[in-house]
């Protein structure tokens, strides 16, 4: 029988619009469990306190360049209380869906998304997802923009990626990592 209290206990809070960055969420939760720690998922709406987790992992879906609402709201509630666990962050938007010139600057997305309120949390990593993008996903005027961007449809998740940073992240919280 395994000792629960020695277990890290993590938080990993999510905002979603279209059910990207919850799965990739889950895939990060599957990987810290196998790695022994108990993990909670829930959505930024429901997160009323980070106190009882010695971890958090925050993901949001990116839409106009910046977290979804409900993902900031979180962060400015429990921004002291963020700044005494150790953060990771995630990022859901569409990198992997832009082709030619646009793939390059969307690797300049990351620090726009980012912002000030969440470089304030001296987050650990920060991590850009590509996610599933569909038509209906968008509306009649960014169909029109996205597609002379050169834009490509489809599920753009890369597992292999989350998987591995969800490992780096076990390994952190094994190594120690829960403290600053």
């Amino acid at each position: 029988m395994s000792d629960d209290s020695a277990r890290p206990r993590v938080l990993i809070a999510h905002a979603t619009a279209h059910g990207s960055t919850l799965s990739i969420a889950e895939r990060v939760a599957d990987v810290l469990r196998r790695r022994g720690a108990q993990v909670a998922v829930r959505p930024c709406d429901d997160v009323a306190d980070v106190h009882p987790y010695d971890a958090v992992v925050l993901g949001s879906a990116v839409h106009d360049m910046a977290w979804l609402p409900e993902a900031l709201d979180l962060v400015r509630r429990e921004r002291d209380a963020l700044r005494e666990h150790p953060v990771w962050i995630f990022s859901a938007g569409m990198p992997g869906a832009l082709r030619g010139p646009w793939k390059l600057l969307a690797g300049r997305e990351e620090p726009k998304v980012a912002g000030p309120a969440l470089r304030e949390l001296r987050p650990r990593d920060h991590r850009l997802f590509s996610g599933v993008i569909r038509p209906e996903h968008l509306p009649p005027g960014g169909r029109v923009s996205l597609r002379a961007m050169g834009l490509r449809y489809g599920d753009h998740r890369d597992w292999e990626a989350v998987d591995d940073w969800a490992r780096r992240i076990a390994d952190d919280l094994t190594r120690g990592g829960t403290g600053d």
